[in-house]
């Protein structure tokens, strides 16, 4: 007897919520056979460790930057060498961001600055609690950001991959009761060579074959026909729109399955992946080194991704986050430790692009955080809220941050209305 949520490891289903079969399925198959309906997207990727923001989004015009940095800041614009990529005078992007530049150019990329949580911790497990909860020192959050985003309207949900994150197991930012998938790969989903494919996805179909009520036997080929669905990504088949050139990292691959899903139409409304490598206490390097090496793969994706969309960018958003940015100083092993305040990236086809937004505080030590960091002066929460209800269309935000008040005040304006 399997349990009410059947798990089948491996790279296909992490998570199918069956108790809502017969309807959830009924109308999956639905959808499936309907013309494809346009749907917008979020796709939310996470830079685990702390990526260094300054160091990402240049502050070249500081002057503090530089004194804080003497071996690791990269160069301004023009230099001799490979200097920041000027975007306003004041900021630049690091060098490796440099494929990004086009988007910025184009309206498409905004930036907000000095954005982060209010709460002190440089837990990194904390950290990425608190941001993929949203709920900043409360620990005993039981659902994500997403998962309670998803909660808000249900009945949209026509298919189970509503929500997918290419990772191996469920990020804490859609854990809860909305259905939501992870798998490691599209070739890897569902079943393929038949029920057979494993032990448990046997046992799933005999335990459906078996089942007393016609209803439920139906539900059970409604499953296996979701299952099914994906077979129109065939990524034996799939080829990336022309210029979209994917690296060969985890990373670009994860993007270009994300990609795949969004022009497979098969219902994908929230997609997450997530990158590591960002923790340079040690040898970060400025222009090149560990932390440019980790950009260059970077910003190659997401450069690859923007094209791959095509279009459909015009109804998609893709955020980046990290869970705290890094200390001003940089520490005498060649890096940085953690810190404070850092940056996102907002790309989409909807967003008001070619702009840093946020409050600047400055980097001089009576203007940092603690003495030593760059402040935050954009809760996270309210870049997460002005993409819920401009993009995603949510009418009543409170209770996807509850113990926050929702203030569209507050919103930096990267974004026009749903």
């Amino acid at each position: 007897m399997i349990s009410r949520r059947a798990f089948i490891r491996n790279g296909s289903v992490a998570m199918l919520s069956l108790g809502f079969a017969p309807r959830f399925l009924t109308r999956t198959v639905q959808a499936a056979a309907e013309p494809a309906r346009r749907r917008r997207l979020l796709v939310a990727i996470f830079q685990r460790g702390a990526v260094d923001g300054l160091n990402v989004v240049v502050p070249f015009g500081e002057a503090a930057y530089y004194q804080s940095r003497p071996g690791i800041g990269i160069a301004r614009p023009g230099s001799t060498g490979a200097g920041a990529v000027d975007l306003d005078g004041f900021f630049g992007l690091h060098p490796r961001l440099a494929p990004l530049k086009p988007i910025f150019d184009r309206r498409q990329l905004a930036i907000v600055h000095a954005c982060g949580s209010p709460d002190s911790t440089r837990s990194h497990f904390d950290a990425q609690d608190f941001m993929e909860t949203a709920t900043p020192g409360v620990k005993n959050t039981t659902d994500g950001w997403l998962n309670r985003y998803l909660q808000t309207n249900p009945e949209i949900g026509t298919t189970p991959f509503r929500a997918v994150s290419l990772t191996t197991q469920l990020p804490r930012t859609l854990e809860g009761p909305a259905s939501a998938i992870a798998l490691t790969g599209v070739d890897r989903f569902g079943l393929h060579a038949g029920p057979a494919t494993s032990p448990l996805a046997g046992a799933f179909a005999a335990e459906y074959a078996g089942a007393a009520q016609p209803l439920l036997s139906r539900a059970g080929d409604e499953t296996f026909d979701a299952m099914r669905m994906l077979q129109t990504a065939d990524p034996a088949r799939y080829e990336p729109a022309p210029g979209a050139d994917y690296p060969p990292s985890p990373f670009g691959q994860a993007l270009r399955q994300i990609a795949q899903l969004a022009k497979a139409d098969v219902g994908l409304e929230v997609a997450f992946a997530e990158v590591g490598g960002w923790d340079t206490h040690v040898n970060q390097g400025a222009d090149a080194g560990q932390l440019a090496a980790r950009l260059d793969d970077f910003a190659r994706s997401l450069a690859a991704l923007t094209t791959d969309l095509g279009d459909r960018l015009g109804d998609t958003v893709i955020l980046t986050m990290s869970e705290f940015g890094r200390a001003v100083n940089e520490n005498g092993n060649g890096g940085t430790d953690h810190g404070h305040g850092n940056a996102m990236l907002v790309i989409g086809g909807a967003v008001r692009g070619g702009r840093v937004y946020g409050t600047w505080p400055g980097l001089s030590v009576a203007q940092r955080y603690q003495g030593r960091d760059l402040a935050v002066t954009t809760d996270f929460r309210d870049v997460f809220a002005e993409i819920a209800v401009r993009h995603l269309g949510v009418t009543n935000a409170s209770p996807i941050f509850p113990g926050y008040q929702v203030d569209e005040r507050r919103f930096k304006g990267f974004l026009r209305d749903a």
